[in-house]
């Protein structure tokens, strides 16, 4: 598995590119501005995008999804439906920051907490992850956890934005919590970070290192 990614836009918001090595087939994860930037991305890796994964509706993590679909036929685009509201609203708040922005077209199949999906043999669980939106998602596997923007190095996602929930943050924080330490973490913006090195030093996570070590 290779895992490729731009930072994008005013926001700095990360987009991710996973490719199976062996089937050459690709996702892209939250493909949040600067579409040719994107599209390049995907073009240079010799990769076969087969669909686009939104962890949430944010506009900046979606303002790209337009051009990817033009280019790649589009390719289907996978959102939990709590967050559609937020996804049909983007448009909106993009006006309000004064950022150009292209409004996708409603996306193509529903994510649900346990689904698993997959691109070439690689396979993800869903992990419904509210809080920071309420239809939050992140997908784990192989190793990594593709985190939008629930945890940071340091530091977890905005709860005082319209529709966000700090008393779900905190659950899904817990929740989080009991993944394998040595899990990758690629958040939506800054760098990739481990869950073993949130739990010893993130203010957010840190206190709950204890509870994980004392439910084993």
């Amino acid at each position: 598995m290779k895992v490729q990614s731009r930072t994008v836009g005013p926001f700095r918001e990360n987009t991710y590119l996973v490719i199976d090595d062996e089937t050459g087939d690709a996702v892209l994860i939250d493909p949040g501005d600067e579409g040719r930037q994107i599209v390049a991305m995907v073009e240079d890796s010799g990769a076969t995008l087969r669909a686009v994964w939104i962890t949430h509706a944010h506009l900046d993590h979606i303002g790209a999804v337009s051009a990817v679909r033009r280019r790649f036929g589009n390719v289907p685009v996978h959102l939990h439906p709590i967050d559609r509201p937020v996804y049909d609203a983007a448009s909106i708040f993009a006006v309000q920051y004064g950022i150009p922005f292209e409004q996708p077209d409603a996306p193509d199949k529903e994510l649900a907490h346990g689904d698993v999906v997959r691109v070439g043999n690689l396979a993800f669980e869903v992990i419904h992850a509210p809080g920071h939106s309420p239809g939050h998602v992140v997908f784990y596997g192989n190793g990594v956890m593709l985190g939008g923007d629930v945890l940071f190095a340091g530091s977890i996602g905005r709860t005082d934005l319209p529709m966000a929930n700090p008393e779900h943050m905190q659950e899904t924080l817990g929740k989080l919590a009991q993944l394998p330490p040595d899990t990758i973490v690629y958040p939506g913006h800054g760098d990739p970070t481990t869950i073993g090195d949130e739990l010893n030093s993130n203010p957010f996570l840190n206190g709950m290192a204890n509870v994980k070590r004392n439910a084993h």
